[in-house]
């Protein structure tokens, strides 16, 4: 019995690789596909050349904090050698 599924199932996984290839490979998938790769450039085309120009207002906008700096350089001063050392 399991030698008949066994067949069944090969001969259906034939028929389906068989059938995608003729789809893929037919004449009527490759025209639509053609047509859809240049209206796609098309569409993008269009909406490329009407992109507003938007104005730089982002001058001065971000200031720098040495607060942090500050603090840092009057803490003592840090060394990975201390952190080792054994008293």
């Amino acid at each position: 019995m399991s030698k008949y599924i066994n067949f069944f199932l090969f001969i259906l996984v034939i028929i389906f690789f068989i059938s995608t290839y003729k789809y893929y490979s037919s004449n009527k998938n490759i025209e639509v596909k053609n047509y859809n790769r240049k209206n796609i450039d098309m569409i993008i085309n269009n909406k490329i050349s009407n992109l507003p120009i938007i104005n730089n207002d982002t001058d001065n906008v971000i200031e720098f904090n040495d607060g942090y700096s500050n603090e840092i350089q009057n803490e003592n001063s840090r060394s990975f050698w201390q952190l080792l050392k054994f008293e």
